[in-house]
């Protein structure tokens, strides 16, 4: 039984190694520090330290992307003016990409003009349509950009390989002393949607009834949430598992009448569905929201503000973009957002095991009240990013599944 919990957790670390990446570039939490010292990397140095198209970094390789191809359309122009494209082919392909490497490459653009001034980033290789690449290079997916800086001073290099990790690509590889290759995860990974993110204007429940914008939540604020056995209960909010203001993303809007509501969350964020109109059945269970079909039914906050949940049925589903991305975790990890019951995790398909693995952070915080110190984090800034928990949590995932057995390709 033990080495079962065991491995359940190595595997759940795993699984939330991509909490990492989250919702958003950054790091860190609490007060804001001075900045950090950067270190260049060396050649042939790759970060993270594992395979380029495992978990841990960009994922595995689904697929050519064509211009016939239905998924061409998940493909978006970068014209950012701060970075010059070689497109040596004219044609522009260099400046197609997905939107998460997009945002990533438009954030180290942005870190290259303060590190250099009068220096721009310089993209040599985008989106490859004629197969120039090695079999299964992401950049057939638009999920790869080789750089350079503008004035293709090698002497660089190595710092922006360092800047590309810190602007958030999911792999950066300083592959040779004419480039450096970075990547990303893929929008419809599961990888890529983790985080289990609500947008900042989604409204939550205080225990005193009142409601207020997910994004404006404290450390210490009680919030209606739902106990093991599907009660409604009042929940201390911890922490952000992520947070980014300014990101868009895209999310999946989940309709329901009688009553009438309207959830929208990440495409991999665990949401409760039940089979039937009994709330007290055991045959509730937490599945992806892209996994949510109309017909099923979920918990939901009835419009008399009782304390029963009761079933609402699933009418529609379909994708939006909003700005801002926020994954609020409770005590009981559960939390009413938009009336509706969801769970705080994603990724992994078993909320309970995802619950264990955050049972350091619902200990912690029952020691900060226990001595009166939770009042005193209510002033404390979360800085966007990630929480340093799923931070550690995405290292121990990276150190399980690192390898020195293989040869990265780009």
């Amino acid at each position: 039984m033990v080495m079962r919990v065991m491995l359940s957790v190595s595997l759940c670390c795993l699984l939330l190694a991509s909490f990492g990446s989250g919702c958003g570039p950054g790091r860190g939490y609490g007060i804001r520090r001075h900045p950090k010292k950067l270190t260049p990397l060396a050649l042939k140095q790759f970060i993270p330290n594992v395979a380029e198209k495992t978990l841990g970094a960009s994922g595995k390789y689904e697929g050519k992307i064509t211009r016939n191809s239905e998924r061409f359309k998940d493909l978006t122009p970068n014209y950012n003016p701060d970075i010059i494209f070689k497109d040596e082919e004219n044609t522009n392909a260099d400046r197609l990409m997905t939107q998460r490497c997009k945002d990533k490459l438009n954030s180290l653009a942005i870190s290259v003009m303060n590190q250099w001034p009068g220096v721009k980033l310089r993209v040599t290789e985008g989106w490859d349509e004629d197969g120039h690449h090695s079999e299964e290079s992401l950049h057939y997916e638009g999920r790869a950009v080789d750089i350079t800086t503008s004035d293709r001073d090698k002497s660089k290099y190595g710092m922006l390989s360092r800047l590309a990790v810190e602007a958030g690509f999911d792999w950066v590889y300083y592959e040779s002393k004419a480039h450096i290759h970075c990547s990303v995860k893929a929008e419809n990974s599961v990888a890529a949607k983790s985080g289990g993110c609500f947008p900042g204007l989604s409204m939550v429940i205080l225990a005193d009834g009142r409601t207020k914008p997910l994004k404006e939540l404290q450390v210490g604020d009680k919030v209606l949430a739902a106990d093991q056995q599907g009660n409604l209960v009042s929940s201390d909010f911890l922490m952000f598992m992520d947070q980014e203001r300014q990101i868009t993303r895209k999310f999946h809007v989940l309709e329901t009448s009688k009553p009438r509501h309207r959830l929208t969350l990440t495409p991999a964020h665990l949401v409760f569905v039940i089979n039937n109109n009994d709330t007290n059945s055991s045959d509730i269970r937490a599945v992806f929201a892209s996994d949510v079909k109309p017909g099923q039914r979920l918990l939901a906050v009835g419009n008399d503000q009782s304390d029963l949940l009761i079933p609402a049925r699933v009418t529609r589903t379909y994708v939006e973009h909003f700005e801002g991305s926020y994954a609020p975790v409770t005590s009981h990890g559960t939390i009413i957002v938009d009336h509706v019951l969801a769970s705080c995790y994603a990724v992994v398909e078993d909320h309970d095991l995802a619950h264990l693995v955050f049972a350091p952070v619902r200990q912690w915080h029952s020691f900060l009240s226990l001595v009166g110190m939770v009042k005193q984090l209510t002033s404390v800034h979360q800085a966007d990013g990630v929480h340093w928990y799923p931070e550690l949590l995405y290292h121990v995932g990276g150190w399980l599944l690192d390898s020195s057995s293989f040869h990265p390709r780009s």
